[in-house]
């Protein structure tokens, strides 16, 4: 198994970008029974820092993400999920979660 460097909280950085746009689509959070359920699976489980347990991105919305390859950095502490995104991956309905542009005033 991969020897993914966790932070201090158990918990590594995971971008999720589109397999077929490259559209990056959220920033989550993963812990070793996330990452480990992620690769069994084949869809996208995240640890939610707010509740403090595992969830799979759609089991609510029905916006799944079907992990289609797995990258990892250099110093493998941040992840890169390449998904098939099914629906919006934001929770206001948004494909990305950065879908807004910072104006300087």
């Amino acid at each position: 198994m991969l020897n993914i460097k966790y932070n201090s909280d158990g918990l590594v950085p995971a971008i999720v970008q589109d397999k077929k746009t490259k559209e990056v689509l959220m920033l989550a959070y993963m812990n070793e029974e996330a990452f480990k359920k992620t690769v069994e699976t084949k869809l996208a489980t995240y640890f939610s820092r707010s509740r403090q347990s595992l969830w799979v991105k759609g089991e609510t919305s029905g916006h799944f993400q079907h992990v289609k390859e797995i990258r990892y950095d250099c110093d493998i502490d941040t992840l890169l999920l390449l998904v098939e995104q099914e629906g919006a991956a934001c929770h206001t309905g948004n494909y990305s979660c950065f879908y807004r542009t910072y104006e300087e005033e």
